[in-house]
This record gives C-alpha cells, structure tokens and sequence, in this order.
C-alpha cells in the first residue's frame, strides 16, 4: 500500500490514505495509454463525412460532345473526377469509428494513469471538497491555495456539490464523477484533485 498526505483546503497536511499499489503503484505504459487516448478520441468522432462519387453527382447522363473530331480529350460525362463540379474520387463517407479495447487492457491503462500522477507529484488529496456557495470566486481561491490553477481535473462523485457549479467558468479547470474517471481526461490535465472519500470510491469502482 502507498500513504499519501491528505491537505486541508490551505494545503496544510491533516492526515494520511493508504492507496492500493495495484492501482496507483503500477509503472507508466505510455504506448498502452496513447492506444487509450486515441481510442477515446476515436469514439468522440461524429463520422457524418460525406462526398459524391461520380454516379451520385447529379446530371452528367449524356456525353458533353462527339467522340472524335473536336480536338478536344474525350469526355463521356460532366461530372467525372477530372471536372470542375465532377465527382470526388475515394472521398470520405459516413462511417462509424468507435471501437473498443479488451477491458483489462482499459483497466491498465488508467491504472497506469493514475500512477503517473503518483509519479509526477500532481495528486492532491484534500480532507473535503465541499463548496459553500458556489461561486467563481470561491472556487478561485480554493485553487490557487492549492497550487493548482494551471491545469486540473476535479474528481468529485457528489453532484449536488456547489462546487460544481463554481468550477464552470474557469478556465484549464474540469470536474467529474468517480464512475467517469478516463485515461484522457488524466493526461489531458496536469493536476488532479479528488477527496479523501471520493478516492476510497475510486478504488472500490477500479478494484
């Protein structure tokens, strides 16, 4: 088991959490956690695409002009690929890109996640997340007590909290719930901030 500080919201150390190694002491996978993200991304595509082939252009039926005799490249339809208002050759079509990974291998991946916030020092545990008003303001100063303004992803599995409602306006700050933890979301900001209850969910959903 690792033992992590727990802070006050004024970063002041108020006690400890045992994480469990299997989660949060694994080694960090970075071709693992690319297949992730690409994955994820992936399945945000919409796909809705679209060209026209030459047979799904309109008009073009009838030959423009003689075969022979005009001095002119032979033509046998306005709409082929070599005319302006022709077909499109291989364009794109809708299809659908969402695949996805075998479940262990998910599950490794945000192993491996979460342990590159051990690693990197960017996982801040507090004894309490709960926002009293719900306001920017006070949102603001609970980040920046922490040291934790540039980039940070909340984690936080109460939706009544006021604090989501105070995190909404700024910037490089997103916050969600224990069962929608991600790879993507993990790598995508530097700091993660999440309760010491919020943190004993996690690893009962991730055990």
């Amino acid at each position: 088991m690792l033992e992590v500080s727990v802070v006050d919201i004024n970063k002041k150390k108020v006690g400890s959490v045992q994480l469990d190694d299997r989660i949060f002491g694994q080694s960090v996978n970075m071709p693992l956690l690319h297949e992730a993200v690409v994955m994820q991304l992936n399945n945000q595509r919409q796909g809705t695409h679209s060209t026209k082939t030459k047979g799904f252009v309109r008009g073009g039926g009838k030959k423009p002009y003689k075969q022979k005799g005009t001095g002119r490249a032979r033509a046998g339809s306005i709409r082929s690929p070599l005319w302006r208002g022709g077909g499109t050759i291989f364009g794109p079509l809708p299809r659908d890109y969402s695949y996805r990974m075998p479940r262990k291998k998910m599950r490794l991946a945000l192993y491996s996640a979460l342990s590159s916030k051990i690693e990197d020092n960017s996982l801040i545990i507090v004894d309490s997340l709960d926002g009293k008003n719900g306001k920017t303001r006070e949102a603001l100063s609970l980040l920046e007590n922490l040291n934790a303004l540039d980039s940070t992803l909340i984690v936080c599995d109460d939706k009544n909290n006021l604090i989501y409602r105070g995190v909404k306006n700024l910037q490089n700050v997103s916050i969600i719930d224990v069962s929608h933890v991600n790879v993507y979301d993990l790598l995508r900001y530097r700091n993660l901030i999440i309760s010491k209850e919020d943190i004993n969910k996690l690893m009962e959903v991730l055990s």
